[in-house]
């Protein structure tokens, strides 16, 4: 069984849902990739995603643009990515990491290279997010015979027809896009969001995350009476680049806290 699908039914059993927290990896600083990873996990992360930087994020808004602007400018790659999850996987046997990102550094590498890298690694899931269904079925399947979840997106502009075809390939969970836009916008419609989740969980037959726009504890427990995971990404890198060197990790554990408390309010009003 995946550390993600372990996951998913350790908090069912509990009736608690997961907190998923995104971070670029290489942002703000190379040497911070790992120490962040750790104090996520420690301040109430259930599963990490894990950011590749690319140049071209066309998914993600102004903030997350910015981070991995950053990260490839202090020096940040695909082979780093993994060799931080490497490291991570040294003190932490449990929590899932899944790596986030788009298909050009996949490609770069080798779509088989890359699954065998990221299965040495310790990587969990991956989420391409330019890898649409139609065309992901070979690399679904060169995850899944190394264990590795394939994740992918869906939309407040999908249609039944694409909850199909990503419910034939999806491992782990779905990620639910909550809004039209790119992460980190505002606008989030709670009862839209909620009148279309059973029809994805039909579909789908796994876990439900809900991300993008999802800025604080009130929100996220919303998310978390109708979700089977809140995700959590743009916020916590606003509250890396406001932070004064040295306190990086302290800023974001009191985020990861609140947001922490907001997901177990939501679960427990379920």
């Amino acid at each position: 069984m995946s550390r993600i699908k372990s996951t998913f039914e350790r908090l069912a059993a509990a009736q608690r849902k997961a907190l998923i927290p995104f971070v670029t990896a290489g942002f703000p600083r190379l040497d911070l990739t790992v120490p962040l990873m750790r104090t996520l996990v420690e301040s109430g992360a259930d599963i990490i995603e894990l950011g590749v930087p690319f140049s071209d994020p066309m998914a993600d808004g102004p903030t997350i643009q910015r981070s991995s602007e950053k990260a490839l400018a202090n020096g940040m790659t695909l082979h780093r990515v993994l060799s931080a999850v490497a490291e991570f996987r040294q003190r932490d046997k449990e929590t899932p990491v899944v790596l986030m990102g788009y298909a050009n550094p996949v490609e770069a590498m080798g779509q088989t290279a890359f699954a065998d890298a990221a299965q040495v690694a310790g990587v969990d899931g991956v989420l391409v997010v330019d890898y649409p269904p139609e065309e992901a079925a070979d690399f679904a399947q060169t995850l899944r015979e190394r264990g590795l979840d394939p994740i992918f997106l869906l939309a407040p502009t999908s249609l039944p027809e694409r909850y199909e075809q990503v419910g034939k390939l999806a491992h782990g969970y779905v990620y639910y896009v909550s809004l039209k836009g790119v992460t980190g916008s505002g606008g989030l419609n709670v009862a839209e969001i909620a009148e279309r989740i059973p029809a994805i969980r039909n579909a789908v037959k796994i876990p439900v995350g809900v991300g993008f726009g999802i800025r604080d504890a009130a929100t996220a427990a919303k998310m978390s009476a109708i979700a089977d995971a809140v995700v959590v990404g743009s916020r916590i890198i606003e509250e890396l680049e406001q932070a004064p060197v040295g306190e990086e990790l302290q800023r974001v554990a009191a985020l990861m806290g609140e947001l922490r408390q907001g997901v177990d309010a939501g679960s427990s009003s379920c």
